[in-house]
């Protein structure tokens, strides 16, 4: 991927050598339950701590020299790029529409986190949290992401930054808000099924971001939508699950199988269009 000349967007917050302590008083615990659940059943961790109670964990304390914000980093230099890319990208789709983008914050965090959504914990992966319009980021899910779901690549790193943004878009527009009411009313089953098509819509968003990025900028190199499409499928429910179950089970998937994530992507990537992106109104996935 094309990126050491890109701009840097000013809307990362560093909070790595910071670490929240959890205060196991006034519901702390409830949250930490939530976040052993999303760790167990491999749900969005923002779905379960979207109704946590906010205020858990203490003020944040310095972690020690390792990390720290300010220390060179090439990846957080790469995340800032595709930052801006999907801020400039966004920016431009939504004065299409008449709208105005508001671009959301960026944190990276070492270990664990306090977001407006609850307390969190790098095992989770990366998440977006609506109440504070951030998307958090442990950089060592990038390893796991290498070394554990075998997805190596500077653009596989990327497509999972333009999912959450993704997120951030369906929040802007109320459809999150939409399907978790919708949610809080259906079955369980139905319940995941409603989770399936907004994370397949977050990942043809992801796929109209390296459209039009590429199409104005010229980002794409020769293997570059082959990593990211090796990227959504090993984080497919169904791979997810056999790994770490042994069986796959399709009604509780909250995020879709491998194969309907690459092809959502491949939509958004080939059409560049967000009408193209209603998974809510597609009879199949």
């Amino acid at each position: 991927m094309r990126w050491e000349d890109g701009r840097r967007s000013s809307n990362v917050e560093d909070r790595r050598g910071m670490t929240g302590r959890p205060a196991f008083v006034g519901g702390g615990l409830g949250t930490i339950v939530l976040v052993l659940l999303a760790l167990y059943f491999g749900v969005d961790p923002t779905l379960l701590l979207q109704n946590a109670p906010v205020g858990q964990v203490g003020e944040e304390q310095p972690a020690g020299a390792d990390g720290a914000p300010g220390q060179p980093d090439p990846v957080a230099d790469f995340i800032s790029v595709v930052l801006a890319d999907t801020e400039d990208t966004w920016t431009a789709l939504f004065a299409e529409g008449g709208q105005r983008y508001e671009v959301p914050k960026l944190v990276l965090f070492s270990d664990r986190v306090q977001s407006a959504c609850g307390f969190a914990q790098a095992a989770m992966g990366p998440f977006y949290c609506p109440a504070d319009r951030k998307v958090y980021i442990d950089l060592s899910f990038y390893r796991d992401l290498q070394d554990r779901f075998q997805a190596p690549g500077d653009f596989a790193q990327a497509y999972v930054i333009a999912h959450e943004i993704g997120h951030h878009v369906q929040n802007l527009s109320g459809l999150s808000d939409q399907v978790q009411q919708a949610r809080q009313r259906a079955s369980e089953a139905e319940a995941n099924a409603l989770s399936v098509r907004l994370e397949l819509q977050a990942d043809c968003y992801a796929g109209i971001w390296a459209h039009r990025a590429d199409r104005t900028r010229q980002i794409l190199e020769t293997g570059d939508v082959e990593e990211a499409l090796t990227a959504a499928s090993a984080i497919g429910d169904d791979r997810l699950q056999q790994q770490s179950r042994g069986y796959v089970t399709p009604d509780s998937f909250t995020h879709g199988s491998a194969e309907q994530r690459v092809r959502w992507f491949r939509r958004g990537l080939d059409s560049g269009q967000v009408d193209a992106c209603d998974t809510f109104a597609a009879r199949s996935l």
